[in-house]
């Protein structure tokens, strides 16, 4: 049994707060035999896990940070000994078909020539002199072997009517 001390009103259900002005009951002292209930225990305040009052960390101060170089050198500018390159194995692989090689083989040889001159004057700024000198062999090997193509084809024609 339970009793409240500010009302004095007495409680034999399983309450620990008093109905009428909420104050907690106490308990008599008399052990009920059916009265498996546990006692009410009272427990610390509740631990704030989420504080209001602390305070964050001071923001410092960053002044705006100017341009700055890149910590890496600039590669080297390899447009045109790309570009001979491709033309001159474009010369010597599809060239043969509608003669597309002649426009190809001087455009490499031309290309070439030009990115190979600007790499030996400006190392720093153009590269690419490999492959400048291999669009200028592959545009070179190309002409050669279509001069000498027309030179046979001539000699065939001329040696083959004399025949008749």
């Amino acid at each position: 049994m339970k009793r409240c001390p500010k009302c004095g009103k007495t409680y034999t259900e399983p309450l620990n707060f008093c109905l009428d002005d909420g104050e907690l009951l106490l308990d008599d002292g008399v052990q009920r035999p059916f009265d498996d209930s546990p006692p009410t225990v009272m427990m610390s305040d509740a631990r704030t896990t989420n504080p209001t009052n602390w305070s964050a960390p001071p923001v410092q101060y960053q002044a705006p940070q100017m341009w700055q170089q890149p910590m890496y050198a600039p590669s080297p500018n390899q447009t045109l000994p790309v570009v001979s390159m491709c033309l001159g194995i474009g010369s010597v692989t599809i060239g043969w078909c509608c003669s597309l090689g002649l426009l190809l083989g001087p455009a490499a040889l031309i290309t070439g020539w030009i990115g190979f001159s600007q790499a030996k004057k400006d190392p720093q700024s153009y590269g690419g002199k490999g492959m400048a000198i291999a669009g200028m062999i592959t545009g070179g090997v190309f002409l050669a072997l279509y001069l000498v193509f027309i030179i046979l084809y001539g000699a065939a024609l001329f040696f083959g009517g004399l025949g008749n």
